[in-house]
């Protein structure tokens, strides 16, 4: 399980204001969770709306792909001989191990303390056979680099193995220095998460699900817009510039494949809710776009150059101009829809990250020839 480094995306140009970060959560700015702003992107098209208002952009027939993974408390505090750090706790690989992050804690001292209390910041990880003192009396052994071209992430064995028990007991959210101050877990939940047997999870939010209210489901419900669940248990996503995302578990059921499949041969669209839902569905298309049941890993990258074949439209966060998301919503979009699109967020001044404000990426239906059509089928 590795990742390779990816291209440069079409944005590494675009600067975008520390002001623009989303520090705390939508409902603590203004009337709820569904109280953010919408961009839609119909190929360079652009216009503006509000989150709750996404049931007047889509469609009798639509397909919203959510992901059901549960965010986990997966931050905890531990000791490497006298240094202080905190424990990321990434992934969970078949023979028991964890990929894990090694952070250091913030200083909440000198200037913007409110932020970095509570907060990280990057750390080498490392060495091997290094022994990291977890709370209650627990351990964890570094074994070995996920990457071997890298030190980021390590894979860990934890004394006792019972990481769900010891997530639940002395875990917090991860959090990273842009946001305001602590979130209690049920913040970093989305309306369409769900326990698993288990007690997997996600280590970062799915969070473009996060501004979706019941009431929102009912009303698309009500208007013929159809949902379905996929799973993709994230990693943490405190990667470098250009760093991929890792190999990650995830499930497409037999009802997914079924209804997509239907709704695509009714010319229905498909709207992946987030990054995770389209390397999910993606991960069980065939070569000419059918969808079947899949679970396990994937280490899928979608990337201009691969393409799509089921989704048609992605509904996703702000990202940085640098990270490896945009070569997929560039995948999807087109890279003159992307850049447009980014342009426009930082004119009006819309937010980024977890908390912010969300892209509606839709086909350009007014574009008849092969080179547009190409970007969505």
């Amino acid at each position: 399980m590795t990742g390779t480094a990816v291209g440069r995306t079409a944005l590494e140009g675009l600067r975008v204001p520390d002001a623009l970060s989303a520090r705390v959560p939508a409902e603590q700015r203004g009337a709820g969770r569904d109280d953010v702003r919408l961009l839609v992107s119909r190929g360079t098209e652009v216009s503006h709306h509000a989150f709750r208002d996404l049931a007047g952009q889509l469609r009798a027939g639509d397909v919203l792909v959510v992901n059901t993974s549960r965010t986990l408390p997966a931050a905890v505090e531990g000791r490497l001989g006298g240094e202080r750090l905190v424990v990321h706790f990434s992934t969970r690989g078949d023979d028991g191990r964890w990929a894990v992050e090694l952070r250091a804690p913030g200083t909440g001292a000198g200037a913007g303390a409110g932020r970095r209390k509570g907060a990280t910041s990057a750390r080498a990880g490392g060495p091997a056979g290094a022994v990291v003192r977890l709370p209650g009396g627990g351990h964890l052994v570094l074994e070995e680099p996920l990457d071997p071209a890298g030190t980021r992430l390590w894979w860990a064995r934890v004394a006792g193995g019972d990481v769900a028990g010891l997530l639940a007991r002395y875990g917090r959210p991860i959090r990273y220095g842009y946001t305001e101050r602590d979130q209690p877990l049920s913040a970093y939940q989305t309306v369409f998460a769900l326990p698993s047997p288990d007690g997997s999870g996600s280590a970062e939010m799915p969070s473009a699900g996060r501004p979706f209210t019941a009431r929102l489901v009912a009303e698309l419900v009500s208007r013929g817009v159809q949902f379905a669940p996929i799973r993709l248990d994230t990693g943490v996503a405190s990667a470098e510039a250009h760093e991929p995302p890792y190999p990650e578990r995830f499930e497409v059921p037999a009802t997914t494949a079924r209804l997509v499949n239907a709704a695509v041969a009714g010319g229905g669209r498909i709207v992946a809710v987030g990054t995770t839902a389209v390397r999910a569905l993606e991960s069980a298309a065939g070569p000419g776009g059918g969808v079947r049941a899949a679970a396990g890993w994937t280490d899928l990258v979608v990337t201009p150059g691969r393409g799509v074949r089921v989704v048609d439209g992605l509904l996703t966060g702000l990202h940085e101009p640098a990270a490896s998301h945009l070569l997929m919503l560039e995948a999807i979009a087109g890279r003159p829809a992307l850049e447009r699109a980014y342009t426009e967020a930082v004119r009006h001044l819309y937010l980024w990250h977890e908390f912010g404000d969300v892209h509606l990426v839709l086909p350009d239906e007014t574009a008849h020839s092969p080179s547009c059509a190409s970007n969505f089928r």
